[in-house]
């Protein structure tokens, strides 16, 4: 079993994934951006962290579908062992990367921000003390993807992926 997640694209050997090549994977940042705009719209938020989530399960299923597909290929008696792995490996990986950490960071500096500036001694228009954080949390975006997954690779290597989940029934670290 190969470990399916998106931040480990093995370049040689890659295999078209829509959730990953695609423009679907701009959905998992649909919560960014309803915590961007969390102070103008607060009734969309909810739905952005839905359509991320959403994005979450899909990826897992499909991830976990493929696994088992490659295991049945090779006659594996772990076939859904392999594809149950494979999809929580993408699940908790795309929960913590794609909506949870990257929720909160934007949440924060948004929040940040908008204090920031209702304390700001300069006075403000109001349509720039509205809009200013959103702006600030929307081109947070892009700077805050590559660190945080790399740190959620850095977790899930150091911890859930330790684990030999299929050939060992009680969960013995791999040898390394």
């Amino acid at each position: 079993m190969t470990n399916d997640h998106p931040g480990k694209d093995d370049k040689d050997n890659h295999e078209y994934n829509i959730f990953r090549d695609s423009l679907v994977r701009y959905l998992g940042y649909a919560n960014e951006v309803g915590e961007s705009f969390r102070y103008q719209f607060p009734k969309l938020v909810t739905p952005s962290y839905i359509v991320s989530f959403g994005y979450c399960f899909a990826d897992a299923a499909t991830s976990g579908f493929r696994a088992y597909n490659e295991a049945n290929k090779s006659d594996s008696p772990n076939a859904i062992a392999s594809s149950f792995v494979s999809s929580a490996d993408v699940l908790v990986w795309q929960s913590l990367a794609s909506v949870m950490i990257p929720g909160a960071t934007i949440h924060a500096i948004v929040k940040g921000s908008r204090f920031a500036l209702l304390r700001s001694p300069l006075v403000l228009p109001t349509l720039a003390t509205t809009w200013l954080p959103t702006g600030v949390g929307l081109g947070s975006i892009p700077l805050i993807i590559h660190p945080i997954d790399t740190f959620v690779d850095y977790l899930m290597d150091s911890t859930f992926r330790q684990v030999d989940w299929i050939n060992s029934g009680s969960g013995d670290k791999k040898p390394k």
